[in-house]
This record gives C-alpha cells, structure tokens and sequence, in this order.
C-alpha cells in the first residue's frame, strides 16, 4: 500500500506531518529517504511539533541520535549518514530495539541500514520536484502499518 502526495510549501508540508502524527499515536518506526536537504528533518520536526514535543528538534547527523520524551509518545531520531558499515552494525541491535512497543522511530538515511531495517516500518521518500515542490512517498511493511498507508489515502 503507498501514498504520495507533493507539497507546494511548508504550510502543506505541515498539514501533511499532523495528519501522519495523528495516524501514529501507538508507535511506529520510519524508514526515511531523500537527497540532503530534500526535507527529511524538516517532516520529523513538523510530526514531533504535531505530537505536542517541547524540545527543539534537530538533525541528528553528527550524535546519530537525539531523543524527545515531552511529547504524546516518545520519539527517537536516528541519522545513519555518517556511520560506515562497520558503524551501522554497532547500531543494528539498538534499531531493532527501537522497532518496537509504543514509540515513535525515525531514521534518516535508512538506506546505509544494510537492509537491517525491522520489517513492520514505513518507508517515506522525500523527492524535490522541478517547482521547489516536494514529493513524499509513504510505503506501509506490515499490518498495521498499511492501515496507517489506508488512512492517509482517505
């Protein structure tokens, strides 16, 4: 199950992130994909906003994590950017960890996961378009998170 929808600004790009955060009260883990500054941060920091986090959100690029615990639910912000191979695999256990029970995971550059990302996840890709507009492509592994995938689509 998919869902893409392309925000011309950040007003939509907003709109988009609260609908999401109001799909994942119970927890998720997301799998995020995008060139560098395609607007990956930018989407966490709108959901973290839209589930009431008071901290002050930021790229997780050079601490690999950052963590919000005032929030509806806890999240957790991965970046693997900067890790090599050797350096994800230190991690792997900790992303699996992450995976599960009721928190909010999100990992940019999930692409250097070595395909170690859990299977019930969401991946979302975030695209430039040729009007400075952005793509986001939602993809739902697992059940209840294709339920996630329907409920954006209505």
């Amino acid at each position: 199950m998919k869902y893409e929808k392309i925000c011309k600004n950040i007003n939509e790009t907003n709109e988009l992130a609260k609908k999401f955060a109001k799909l994942i009260t119970n927890g998720c883990f997301i799998s995020l994909y995008g060139e560098i500054g395609a607007g990956k941060t930018a989407f966490v920091k709108l959901v973290a906003d839209a589930l009431d986090v008071k901290e002050k959100v930021t790229s997780p690029s050079f601490v690999i994590l950052n963590e919000y615990h005032t929030g509806s639910i806890p999240i957790y912000h991965f970046d693997l950017y900067r890790l090599e191979n050797e350096g994800v695999k230190t991690i792997l256990d900790e992303l699996r960890e992450y995976s599960e029970g009721e928190k909010v995971t999100f990992v940019e550059w999930a692409e250097f996961s070595q395909d170690e990302i859990p299977f019930n996840h969401i991946k979302i890709n975030v695209t430039y378009e040729d009007d400075d507009s952005r793509k986001y492509s939602f993809e739902g592994f697992g059940c209840d998170n294709i339920k996630i995938i329907e409920e954006l689509n209505k």
